[in-house]
């Protein structure tokens, strides 16, 4: 596996420089709070006050260091909302990286601790049930290689930057994205290109433009109707 390292972005919380990318799993300007932003308050919550949802079915294209799945299966617990997530990670870490990060420093409950080492140990290609509300399942795989029976209510896209993994902005991976959604299915990721933005109307999504978490000025969301 390519080398990584743990950094310390400006909310204090951890993230990881990758190499070979020289790019960070996560903005320095915090990684929690980047995560809390765009994928709990401007996706997860959005879906929940937006429309009548009896369980969230999410399909996140990039497990990384973990901390979007830790952070959902927390709050699918405190508003008691099922939550089914499904990650995709062709290049999973090591134990002795995900072991040392700090993100359960950024919770009232330090018990989250264990909780996140849960869903690192958890085994690839089966479903995990971490509480009543939260069921997790991995798998090792790009998502153009991804095949799925079942839509999802929202997708957490959270790969590279488009100047450091191209491939996984390219028209035809947003398109494949894009059928991989339910009806009211929500596409949420902190970049806010203007060509992704274009991509996403051209699939047939609508598109907003919102304002970014701390230290980025816009992200995007894209909503099927």
């Amino acid at each position: 596996m390519t080398e990584v390292k743990i950094i310390v972005t400006e909310d204090g919380s951890h993230s990881l420089y990758h190499a070979e990318l020289n790019e960070t799993y996560h903005s320095f300007h915090g990684a929690v709070q980047e995560s809390r932003y765009v994928f709990l308050k401007e996706g997860l919550e959005f879906l929940r006050t937006s429309f009548v949802l009896d369980k969230i079915r999410v399909l996140e294209v990039g497990f990384g260091t973990g901390l979007n799945a830790i952070l959902t299966s927390e709050w699918a617990v405190a508003n008691q909302m099922k939550v089914e997530y499904t990650t995709l990670e062709p290049f999973p870490l090591k134990s002795e990286v995900f072991e040392a990060l700090n993100y359960h420093e950024f919770f009232e409950d330090k018990t989250v601790k264990e909780r996140f080492l849960e869903l690192h140990n958890a085994a690839w290609e089966q479903e995990f049930l971490q509480n009543e509300f939260f069921t997790i399942l991995k798998t090792e795989a790009k998502l153009q290689d991804f095949k799925s029976d079942s839509l999802f209510d929202i997708v957490f896209f959270d790969a590279f930057a488009p100047s450091k993994q191209s491939e996984m902005w390219d028209l035809e991976v947003i398109e494949k994205t894009a059928l991989l959604l339910d009806s009211n299915g929500a596409f949420v990721t902190y970049c806010a290109k203007g060509q992704l933005k274009r991509d996403l109307k051209a699939v047939g999504l609508t598109v907003e433009t919102l304002p970014g978490p701390p230290g980025k000025k816009e992200m995007v969301r894209g909503v099927k109707c």
